[in-house]
């Protein structure tokens, strides 16, 4: 993949992941406005993260980043990449729906699982009932993360990165269904999930076939093929268990103090706008691109291409992370604060939403290191890093709850992404000059710091000039907009400023190949 093809991967994708989190972000106000932080609102948020979590454990994550290196590989030199594909899909399926039987008979305990704070409470038969709705998404999305990899691997990344405004319309569209209609708005949310799996599945699966690639349903064998697959991701899917374990944790310690599932939630919805517009959208592009090269041999090719994914993501990053830490406040009282979601939680999700923000680079940053070990099929060191991390998310979650309450899983999160960066950033020593960053990032890389602190200190100065503005119904979605604009502005201002950033950066993407 050539530099200028590189880099419109990255805005493609990434436009098309701003496009859905920010329908998604639409999704979030709505489900603030009409379920506020309440009980039913923290047990559709429990149960629908269950088949969330079961879908990155087994496909988008572990799943995946054994399954795309080694499509792309087969696809590069045309060794019957459909075959492939189609045995990866057998195999998954049926693992997947294996899990879905016994989770769905196991329900209630894992709920419980999940937030034992939920014990004699009415949130526990709440989180039941709508877990046993949602959970099926899990068979579905799976599919769609397969489909989406082997997309991805042959560069057709719209279809994929669009598929998931899928989900986001079909739970709008049941949230004002149930409005308008009166039906029980924590129903139609869970009934929302498979529907929303289904469109996002067939979408994928026509898109696959216009691409060269129908897919049939094969009866599962273990051929050599996906034994190799299943080396390669055992690590993954342990690496994938001890990500949840660590979500898991954060979940329980907010289930003992009422309302933070929600806070945390909505605070976790907002900072993953940018994590994925950036860190998911590089790390699409990167690993098959990577992957490639380093079949090919292209030292140089893969070293540019990790450079100028770092760059991208710290162009964009850093400035999003103050941005989230300085005026955590307005943000979420103008997007969230109506209806349901009343003043009183204002504070405690802006608390947890700038705790979250000291972490987006780090979370954005893993996203570019990886793919140097996956395009090496080398999954067992992010799983030793993973476990390392479990424990200091663990140790820091649990032990500082009782000092400093709910916001102790949110620091958690932020601590661990740091210290998983810094494992995998060690970790590439051996694996030469491709894995080094060159010079033109190790100059500019100060250069972002510093443009990212004037625009803190401008966005600090222009809140306290519009005071009172934010927060004023009538006043606060016009002030907001000042704040965030006059931000932006004074970031592009001092990033040119300094030589942090050039315009051609931003418009290389867009010029046509030649």
């Amino acid at each position: 993949m050539r530099p200028v093809r590189l880099i419109r991967g990255f805005l493609t994708v990434g436009g098309w992941t701003l496009g859905s989190r920010l329908v998604g972000f639409i999704r979030d106000m709505m489900i603030a406005a009409f379920v506020g932080a309440g009980p039913v609102a923290e047990a559709y948020l429990i149960a629908s993260s269950l088949p969330n979590m079961f879908r990155r454990f087994f496909a988008e994550g572990a799943f995946n980043t054994a399954f795309v290196p080694m499509f792309s590989k087969r696809l590069e030199a045309g060794e019957n990449p459909q075959g492939f594909a189609e045995e990866a899909l057998a195999g998954l399926a049926t693992v997947v729906i294996g899990v879905s039987v016994v989770a769905m008979a196991a329900m209630p305990w894992l709920v419980l699982a999940m937030a034992s704070g939920f014990a004699q409470d009415e949130r526990l038969a709440l989180a039941t009932l709508y877990g046993w709705i949602c959970f099926p998404y899990i068979l579905f999305i799976s599919v769609a993360a397969l489909l989406s990899g082997l997309l991805n691997a042959g560069g057709r990344f719209i279809a994929a990165a669009a598929a998931p405004v899928l989900m986001n319309v079909v739970l709008i569209a049941a949230m004002l269904a149930a409005y308008v209609q009166g039906w029980d708005m924590g129903l139609a949310m869970s009934w929302s999930m498979p529907v929303a799996g289904i469109a996002q599945a067939g979408m994928l699966w026509v898109a696959a076939a216009r691409m060269g690639f129908p897919l049939r349903l094969r009866r599962p064998r273990l051929t050599p093929d996906m034994r190799r697959l299943l080396v390669i991701a055992f690590p993954a899917v342990l690496a994938g268990g001890v990500v949840q374990i660590n979500l898991l944790v954060g979940r329980q310690v907010g289930s003992f103090f009422e309302g933070a599932i929600a806070w945390l939630s909505y605070a976790d919805r907002l900072y993953q706008l940018p994590l994925g517009v950036v860190g998911i959208a590089i790390g699409i592009v990167l690993l098959p691109d990577i992957s490639r090269r380093l079949r090919a041999g292209d030292t140089i090719g893969g070293r540019h291409a990790l450079s100028r994914g770092a760059e991208f993501a710290l162009i964009l990053t850093v400035p999003a992370a103050v941005a989230l830490m300085v005026i955590a406040g307005p943000l979420i009282s103008v997007l969230f604060q109506r209806g349901a979601f009343t003043a009183a939680e204002v504070a405690p999700t802006a608390l947890a939403l700038a705790i979250y923000g000291a972490g987006l680079p780090a979370f954005v940053l893993q996203k570019v290191v990886q793919p140097l070990y996956f395009a090496r099929e080398d999954t067992r060191r992010p799983f030793r890093y993973a476990l390392n991390c479990m424990a200091v998310n663990a140790v820091v979650a649990i032990g500082l709850a009782p000092l400093i309450g709910f916001s102790a899983a949110a620091l958690a999160t932020t601590i661990a992404g740091w210290v998983m960066l810094a494992q995998l950033w060690w970790g590439t020593r051996d694996m030469g000059e491709a894995a080094r960053f060159d010079d033109r990032l190790r100059r500019r890389l100060p250069r972002i710091v510093l443009a990212s602190a004037v625009m803190g200190l401008a966005l600090w100065g222009i809140e306290h000039l519009l005071g009172d503005a934010l927060y004023t119904p009538t006043q606060r979605y016009g002030a907001l907009a000042l704040l965030v604009l006059g931000g932006m502005a004074t970031y592009v201002l001092a990033a040119f400023a300094t030589g942090a950033a050039r315009p051609a950066d931003f418009t290389a993407g867009f010029r046509r190949q030649r």
